[in-house]
């Protein structure tokens, strides 16, 4: 057996005992394993997780131990701050919680009760926490999982990998604390996101889409008249359905095929304006880093998301050249009930006939909105009578000729279709927000949205760690 003999520093004690132990066990799970027999290999690695599990947290206690510092006074961000005591503080890794001893300090010419007398560590400072000792990473790790299902999924996803050994209303309150730290900052983040975007050389337009999703909201109830029956609420909630937004911007290639979308969400009482701002801004940033890119606004027939999309896509911060285009796929819906009378009357296959029309002639919408008129099929008004649905649609969009010049889009690349927001109503909110019977109030589904939104447009990297990076500070002795 082989001898070695190392030196260890006396803060790394605790760590080396803890490696001792682990190739001690190592060394019994060998052992036991000889002999050709059948081996529940699932065990071994439970056990081998759980020894370096050990290591891992001897590792964090020595190195946020060091990260103390314990002086009668330090100076924080300018300011000085008294040392009021030492006592035990836990801090959560992914291996677990752990303990150590720490200086408290508060700032100088405050007493208790005061809002800037709050007690604060070096450590905490330091290593960035997150609330009440939540490290980056783990705080990271948490709050991904609540942004992709509920907290109890979270916490039962945890336990099948072996980490993250917390309660659901854990992971609950560190995924609010990092959501509401990236609302608060979200101008500031997503302006150096998309400053540090590099558009793909193939890149050859961009479109901008909005759509709207109902979400399930938490609204207060009137209580009845009178004297409250036994066991009755004592503030009365209904669970309401209110209309959320969603929005993209997309990367297209010369061929309208999409590259990559950056996605965003808005709750009922959230802030739309400013979303469309941001999309305004982003639009801007990419153009000026590619000149060349078509800018497309791309939408379903909703008269409010032409309206929103177009005070902030002006003539005057974009030009004139601003291509608009209705979705294909929603005039498809519209035409094909009204189609299916035509067949009845003149039997042959008029909808083939209008998709490849407007795929191909400018002036197809036009075309079909004469024939559906000349038709003499529109009778009556409502969802019974779609001749008329389909004239409606028709004449409200075909004055502007280019909002369903489908043909002159084929011709220069761009997409036809609003799949990329239709998708992201789906995956940003009806996977996520309303699971059954599920309810949400305005800032919890806030903070829930914008982290979504962040990872499903694949910047949850850089994304989390501009959130969590304002919580480390430098401390230093007076």
């Amino acid at each position: 057996m082989a001898k070695k003999v190392i030196e260890v520093p006396e803060e790394l004690e605790e760590v080396w005992e803890s490696m001792v132990e682990n190739l001690t066990s190592l060394e019994r799970t060998l052992g036991r394993l000889g002999g050709g027999k059948s081996v529940d290999y699932a065990e071994v690695e439970r056990e081998v997780s759980e020894e370096a599990d050990k290591t891992d947290r001897a590792a964090h206690r020595a190195i946020l131990q060091s990260l103390d510092i314990d002086v009668p006074t330090v100076v924080i961000g300018g300011v000085r701050y008294n040392r009021v005591g030492r006592c035990e503080g836990q801090y959560h890794t992914l291996a677990g919680s752990v303990s150590i001893e720490r200086s408290l300090y508060r700032r100088a010419g405050t007493r208790g009760g005061q809002a800037e007398a709050k007690v604060v560590d070096a450590v905490s400072l330091r290593a960035g926490v997150l609330g009440d000792g939540w490290l980056p990473r783990t705080a990271r790790v948490m709050a991904h999982e609540v942004q992709k299902g509920t907290s109890r999924e979270a916490e039962a996803t945890a336990r099948e990998y072996g980490r993250l050994p917390y309660s659901r209303s854990s992971f609950e309150r560190v995924a609010h604390l990092a959501g509401a730290l990236a609302v608060a900052e979200h101008q500031d983040i997503e302006d150096a996101l998309i400053d540090a975007y590099e558009v793909p050389d193939e890149a050859r337009s961009v479109s901008v889409s909005l759509d709207r999703v109902s979400v399930p909201m938490e609204e207060p109830r009137p209580r009845p008249a009178g004297r409250p029956r036994k066991g009755a609420p004592k503030r009365p909630v209904a669970r309401n359905f209110r209309m959320a937004y969603c929005a993209t911007v997309t990367l297209h290639d010369e061929n309208g095929e999409a590259l990559h979308t950056i996605r965003y969400g808005a709750m009922p009482e959230g802030d739309v304006l400013g979303m469309r701002e941001r999309l305004v801004a982003d639009v801007a940033t990419l153009g000026s880093k590619q000149p060349h890119l078509k800018i497309q606004l791309l939408c379903d027939g909703a008269p409010e998301m032409w309206n929103l999309l177009e005070q902030g896509f002006t003539s005057d911060r974009f030009g004139e050249d601003i291509h608009r285009l209705v979705d294909l796929h929603h005039l498809v819906e519209k035409l094909a009930p009204a189609a299916r009378i035509f067949d009845d009357v003149t039997t042959e296959a008029t909808l083939p006939r209008w998709k490849l029309a407007l795929l191909q002639r400018q002036s197809a919408a036009k075309d079909i909105l004469g024939e559906l008129i000349a038709s003499g099929l529109d009778e009556g008004v409502g969802d019974n009578h779609p001749v008329h649905a389909a004239i409606t649609y028709l004449q409200t969009h075909a004055e502007n000729a280019d909002h369903m010049n489908y043909a002159r889009a084929r011709r220069l690349g761009l997409p036809l279709g609003s799949g990329n927001v239709e998708a992201t109503c789906k995956s940003l909110f009806a996977m996520r927000l309303k699971r059954c019977g599920s309810r949400w109030k305005t800032d919890t589904g806030e903070h829930i949205v914008q982290l979504r939104a962040l990872a499903l447009s694949d910047r949850w990297g850089p994304a989390i760690h501009l959130v969590l990076r304002p919580l480390r500070m430098a401390v230093r002795a007076a």
